[in-house]
C-alpha cells in the first residue's frame, strides 16, 4: 500500500470575489443564527413542560405522598369569670386548749370524748382528790373552832361591859383585855375563812371544767396519768361550734381578694358546696414560698370537722379571653405552645401562656387573639413548617 505524502499542509477556498476564505473565523448568515435559537428554545420549553409534568405526576399521581390531614378550630374570644383558686384546711374559728389550772395530780375520771358538745362550766375530767379532800375538812373544822371561840369571847367582853360601871372589882384592864380577846377570836375567824377558801379553790380546780359553749375537739387526757401545771392540753375545744377555712394564696391573687367577699368551698367527699366569706387576710407574705394566709368564716354544720382538707374559689370579675381545646395545648422544654395552620397551610408554632380551665376550655393569657386556626388535636404529630390538609376545608369553632 502507498501513502500519499503530496496533500497540501493547507487548503482554502475563494469566493465568488476570488478571495480566500477562514473556516476558523467564518461566521454563519443571520437566518441559520435565528432558526439555531428557535430551536434551541422549543427544546428548552418543551423539558420545562416534561419536568413539571413529571413533578406534577409524582405528587398527585397514584403513588404520590398524602399531605396530613388536620381539624383546626378558631378559639374567638369568649367572655369568662374570673376566680382566685385556692387550698386549705377547715380549722376552728376560736381553738382553746384546756390544760390545768391547779398543782396537778394524777386524772380520775374523764367524762367527754371528742366531738361532744358542753356548755360553759360543765365537767370535762376530774383529778385525784385524796390530798386535798382531807385538807379541806380539817379547815373547815378549824374554821368551826375559830367561830366558837370567838363567839364566845364576844359574848364575854359584852356581858363585861353591862356590869363594868355596877362592879368596882373590874378594873378598865380587865376590860380591855377582853375586848382584845374578842377582836383577835374574829381575824382567827377570817383567817380561817380565808384558808378554807383557798383550799376550796384549789380542790375545786382538780374539777377540769370547759371554759365555753362549744365542741370538744380532741382528747389527750387517759385515766391514770399524772398531770401538772405546763402539760400538754387535756383537750381542744372550738368555741361556739364556729369553723372557718384556713388556706394559702398565691401573692398575685392576693390583692384580689377583699374582707367579707364570698367564697365557694368544697370538701373532700361531699358533692355540695359550702358558702363562706372572707374574714381575715394576711398581713404579710412568706418570703419563703411567696403565700399569704387568708382565712374563711363557714357556717355550722357537722360535716365541716377540724382538719378537713378543703378547696376554695372566689369570683373576682370576668374578662373574655380565648379558650382552646385542652388537647390543642402543648409542652416542651421551651414552654407551652400551640400549632397554628397559616393561610398557605404550613404548620406554625406559637407560644402562649394560660390560666385557668373554664367550661368551654382552657384560657389563653397571651399568645392569642382568638382569629388564629388552631390544630385541635394529633398536635404532637407534626413538625413546624410541613404543609397540611385542613379536614372539610372549613375551620370550625370549638
Amino acid at each position: 500500500m502507498h501513502t500519499r505524502t503530496d496533500w497540501p499542509k493547507e487548503r482554502s477556498v475563494t469566493d465568488h470575489n476570488s478571495q480566500p476564505v477562514d473556516f476558523e473565523t467564518l461566521e454563519a448568515p443571520w437566518y441559520l443564527q435565528k432558526k439555531a435559537l428557535i430551536v434551541a428554545a422549543t427544546v428548552f420549553v418543551s423539558a420545562s413542560v416534561l419536568i413539571m409534568a413529571w413533578r406534577h405526576l409524582r405528587n398527585h399521581g397514584p403513588n404520590a405522598p398524602e399531605l396530613p390531614m388536620v381539624s383546626v378550630v378558631v378559639p374567638g374570644r369568649s367572655p369568662y369569670t374570673l376566680t382566685v383558686n385556692f387550698t386549705g384546711a377547715i380549722t376552728a374559728h376560736y381553738d382553746m386548749p384546756i390544760g390545768i389550772d391547779g398543782e396537778g395530780g394524777r386524772v380520775l375520771a374523764i367524762l367527754v370524748e371528742a366531738g361532744d358538745h358542753v356548755k360553759r362550766g360543765q365537767v370535762l375530767a376530774r383529778l385525784d382528790t385524796a390530798v386535798l379532800a382531807p385538807q379541806v375538812a380539817s379547815l373547815k373544822a378549824a374554821l368551826e373552832q375559830a367561830r366558837a371561840d370567838a363567839a364566845l369571847a364576844t359574848a364575854d367582853y359584852q356581858r363585861v361591859q353591862k356590869i363594868v360601871d355596877t362592879v368596882a372589882a373590874l378594873s378598865i384592864e380587865e376590860m380591855e383585855k377582853r375586848r382584845t380577846t374578842a377582836v383577835t377570836s374574829a381575824a382567827r375567824v377570817r383567817t380561817a375563812e380565808a384558808q378554807l377558801a383557798e383550799s376550796e379553790a384549789r380542790l375545786q380546780r382538780t374539777e377540769i371544767v370547759a371554759p365555753a359553749d362549744g365542741i370538744v375537739l380532741t382528747r389527750t387526757a387517759e385515766i391514770g396519768q399524772a398531770v401538772s401545771p405546763g402539760s400538754a392540753p387535756l383537750f381542744r375545744l372550738a368555741r361556739g361550734g364556729e369553723v372557718e377555712m384556713k388556706a394559702q394564696v398565691a401573692e398575685q391573687d392576693l390583692p384580689k381578694l377583699q374582707v367579707g367577699q364570698d367564697v365557694s368551698v368544697m370538701i373532700t367527699g361531699v358533692s355540695r358546696p359550702f358558702a363562706g366569706n372572707v374574714r381575715l387576710l394576711a398581713a404579710v407574705i412568706d418570703p419563703a414560698s411567696r403565700l399569704g394566709e387568708v382565712r374563711i368564716s363557714l357556717p355550722k354544720d357537722p360535716l365541716l370537722r377540724p382538719g378537713a382538707f378543703a378547696r376554695g374559689s372566689a369570683v373576682v370579675g370576668s374578662e373574655e379571653k380565648p379558650l382552646v381545646p385542652q388537647n390543642a395545648l402543648l409542652k416542651d422544654d421551651a414552654g407551652s405552645y400551640v400549632l397554628l395552620v397559616d393561610a398557605a397551610n404550613r404548620v406554625v408554632r406559637r407560644p402562649v401562656r394560660y390560666g385557668s380551665a373554664q367550661p368551654g376550655g382552657i384560657v389563653v393569657q397571651e399568645g392569642l387573639d382568638g382569629s388564629e386556626q388552631l390544630v385541635a388535636t394529633a398536635g404532637a404529630f407534626l413538625k413546624e413548617g410541613e404543609t397540611v390538609r385542613i379536614a372539610n376545608g372549613e375551620p370550625k369553632k370549638p
